[in-house]
């Protein structure tokens, strides 16, 4: 079964890459291969939190999806798409480092997925207005959101998984994560201008036209903004006080949006359009997938590999779990492979004596995954969301564009991280 579960996922990823077919062919086809099979049931497929579909996710979606659907109807966007490149003077690297910014702030309060859902709009019509290709730019709001979302516990899912599994708080995130992410976002926003080069050439006259708009005049209904800006306050103190009121993400965007549908008296046509559906699909493909991989124990089998190699020696187990994570996060899910390494670091902190030196573990890891999430364009659920969201809007990226500019930063961000691992845990402790 092992075997089965790595030629079937290698076939499918194989499938993904060179696109030669669907990707929602291909994760859906994987998935169904695997249960017809016996290699996985529906028992594990659908029902278990390990091995199973993450609904927590899907549901996150499409109750974001729907909010994203009404205030789409307000306006705003174009609004904010319109404020945006005019604060930028009409150059696109100073929009790409404006939206880039804002996305990363965002990640980090809120998640990942939820910013850029809100944000890949604003991308599109900014874009459009003055006439350049949005393909780099939503790129670019992807890495920022995974770098970003590192920096708190509620950010990026692998460090809620993390923090229930070593114990750690909201404000121990904001302490030893959120300055690592300011230092890699200065990095970022300095590499911006090579990663996407030639990207950013503009027609002046699309430029005179976009600062001679009237942003206030995007406002379609005032009404229903304020009605989006009422729910979308309670959704994001959903967010943000989540571990104290203790109710996961998904509910709290189903609730935003079943209320937004309540008394935004917008017709179901209009929201529901804006429903990812082969985005959704293709998510519950890839969990069934992947959850194999953990059921027969493949993943376990690599996790457990670095305790063998590193025999107690803390700085080699930081360095080598950093750089396996940021790997293996770029090939599956970050979400499974984290609830999968967490037991191994748990039981690899108790071999270190120095309580400073074992937490370090816990932050390799948490780098590790939410960077390595960057890798490629199935790493982390923000990705494959943009990616959605691009190909409905006519402008499709490929696994291979995508890969291509995620495997520098990723390099780029571990190697990063490392010295600052070293320094802060080994060197100054």
């Amino acid at each position: 079964m092992t075997v089965i579960a790595v030629v079937v996922f290698v076939i499918a990823y194989v499938l993904i890459a060179t696109e030669w077919t669907h990707k929602l062919l291909a994760a859906l086809g994987g998935a169904a291969v695997l249960l017809a099979l016996g290699v996985t049931d529906a028992e594990h497929a659908f029902y278990s939190h390990e091995t199973g579909v993450d609904w927590d996710v899907i549901f996150l979606l499409f109750g974001m999806m729907v909010i994203v659907g009404i205030v789409r109807r307000t306006g705003v966007f174009e609004y904010i798409a319109i404020w945006a490149a005019k604060r930028a003077k009409g150059s696109p690297l100073r929009v790409m480092i404006l939206l880039t910014l804002i996305t990363a702030v965002a990640s980090a309060l809120l998640d990942n997925v939820t910013t850029v859902l809100l944000i890949a709009p604003v991308t599109l019509l900014v874009c459009d207005r003055l006439g350049i290709n949005p393909v780099p730019f939503l790129i670019a709001e992807v890495l920022a959101s995974n770098i970003g979302g590192a920096a708190t516990l509620i950010g990026d899912p692998p460090n809620i998984i993390i923090a229930s599994r070593s114990g750690l708080t909201f404000n121990d995130f904001l302490v030893h994560m959120a300055p690592l992410v300011v230092i890699e976002l200065i990095v970022f926003t300095l590499v911006l201008p090579w990663l996407f080069r030639g990207s950013f050439d503009v027609d002046p006259e699309r430029v005179d036209g976009v600062m001679q708009l009237n942003e206030r005049e995007a406002i379609e209904n005032p009404r229903l903004l304020i009605k989006c800006g009422a729910v979308l306050l309670l959704v994001f103190a959903g967010f943000v006080g989540r571990a104290v009121v203790d109710i996961e993400p998904s509910v709290v965007a189903l609730l935003g949006a079943g209320l937004l549908v309540l008394i935004s008296g917008v017709e179901t046509r209009h929201y529901m359009v804006s429903v990812e559906w082969q985005t959704l699909l293709f998510f519950a493909g890839l969990f069934i997938m992947v959850g194999a991989l953990v059921k027969t124990g493949v993943i376990g089998s690599l996790a457990e590999q670095i305790g063998n190699v590193t025999e107690g020696r803390a700085l080699l187990a930081v360095m080598l779990i950093l750089v396996v994570s940021a790997v293996l996060s770029g090939i599956v899910d970050n979400i499974p492979y984290v609830a999968t390494m967490s037991p191994v670091v748990l039981e690899l902190t108790k071999g270190i004596p120095d309580p400073v030196q074992a937490e370090a573990l816990w932050w390799s890891l948490a780098i590790g995954a939410d960077f390595g999430g960057n890798a490629t364009a199935v790493g982390a659920s923000a990705n494959v969301v943009v990616i959605g969201l691009a190909l409905r809007a006519g402008h499709p990226i490929s696994f291979w564009e995508f890969t291509r500019k995620g495997v520098v930063m990723t390099a780029i961000t571990i190697i990063v991280a490392a010295p600052y691992l070293w320094l802060r845990y080994f060197l100054l402790s």
